[in-house]
């Protein structure tokens, strides 16, 4: 993993996150986003992975619906945010829409992606403090504006 401090300013900073073939996408932005101590940031990331799993949420069993991607794809689009979970850390939260040879394409929460041949990460961090809960009565942690 690479990474740059592009602007930093009161309003803000903003990160660029390079990944590299064979990096887990997920697992290596939860890990930066702690080590930079995020607080509150947007996400946004183009790129492509060898290999993904996404997830669909079941409000009836509380649980993600796993879907599994296991060829090249491409990363379209990748939004999310970054806020303080429940353990006092970086809790990131990605929506990802993935697209296949074929032209179709494979979407909902990013749970893990294998990144081939990068994975270009933007971070955009404010100067606030979200706060994500779980909230037992659905089964996921959400951002409680209250709690900030």
């Amino acid at each position: 993993m690479k990474n740059q401090l592009v602007a930093d300013d009161p309003g803000g900073r903003i990160h660029v996150v390079i990944l590299e073939s064979g990096e887990e996408a997920f697992a290596a932005l939860t890990r930066f986003a702690n080590e930079a101590r995020m607080t509150a940031a947007s996400v946004t990331a183009i790129g492509a992975f060898e290999k993904a799993v996404v997830g669909w949420f079941d409000f009836a069993t509380k649980t993600y619906k796993k879907i599994e991607v296991n060829e090249q794809c491409e990363v379209l689009s990748a939004l999310g945010d970054v806020a303080v979970g429940d353990d006092g850390k970086a809790s990131l939260h990605v929506h990802i829409v993935l697209g296949l040879s074929d032209g179709s394409t494979r979407g909902g929460h990013l749970l893990s992606g294998t990144v081939r041949p990068t994975l270009e990460v933007v971070l955009t961090e404010v100067p606030a403090r979200l706060r994500r809960k779980k909230r037992a009565d659905i089964g996921i942690a959400l951002i409680d504006i209250a709690a900030g």
